[in-house]
């Protein structure tokens, strides 16, 4: 006797709502940093997961949520890569200098950018790109308080330093979008050599790109 095949469908697994929403702002961080804060749309995140738009404005009804939150779950993960929990002192701020200066920061350095331009539009943007960039700065200058109390950092003021390399971080930053440089060699391995001149640091001691003086 042979079996009549079963016509029930495998039936779908529905999410839970904590789940959805952060698939939805994991979609939206993915498309910030690949395309820019205006590229977060409906049809873009919907067509991203594999569900109808209808899914997303359940659970984010305005899109500017979305839009800042997205912006948000972003500068939160790449700022795991830059301060690894594991690296402190002066092996976290040469991580965090070598990351910057390899080039792997170019696509936040892009939203950074980005989102300060919409931020004069948007001001729960504004607010959102105020706080994580004081959560930067704060892990920044917690790596270099520990440096200075062990020992591997010349004491010194570490608020002064610290503002000193997020003004080279932007400054180089703000060019990420430049396709041909006008004096390239003046940017290469800027962020070191202002960290390290920040720090009292010799000439070399944190990493530098290929071919940079020092490296």
């Amino acid at each position: 006797m042979v079996g009549m095949a079963s016509s029930t469908s495998p039936r779908r697994t529905r999410k839970q709502p904590d789940e959805r929403r952060a698939e939805i702002l994991d979609a939206a961080a993915a498309i910030a940093l690949e395309r820019g804060l205006e590229r977060i749309t409906l049809r873009a995140l919907a067509e991203r997961l594999g569900v109808r738009p209808g899914l997303i404005t359940h659970y984010f009804p305005a899109v500017e949520d979305v839009v800042v939150q997205g912006f948000e779950r972003a500068a939160i993960v790449e700022r795991e890569r830059f301060f690894p929990r594991e690296l402190r002192g002066l092996a976290g701020v040469r991580h965090f200098v070598a990351h910057v200066e390899s080039g792997a920061s170019q696509p936040l350095a892009r939203l950074w950018l980005n989102a300060r331009h919409l931020s004069r539009f948007t001001p729960a943007l504004e607010a959102a790109l105020r706080e994580q960039d004081r959560l930067d700065r704060e892990r920044l200058l917690e790596l270099l308080v520990e440096g200075m109390a062990a020992g591997d950092i010349p004491d010194g003021d570490a608020e002064v330093a610290a503002a000193r390399i997020w003004i080279a971080v932007d400054g180089s930053g703000s060019y990420v979008n430049v396709a041909e440089l006008p004096s390239p060699a003046t940017h290469r391995a800027f962020v070191a050599d202002v960290a390290e001149w920040s720090l009292g640091l010799p000439s070399g001691a944190l990493p530098r790109p290929p071919g940079a003086r020092g490296a």
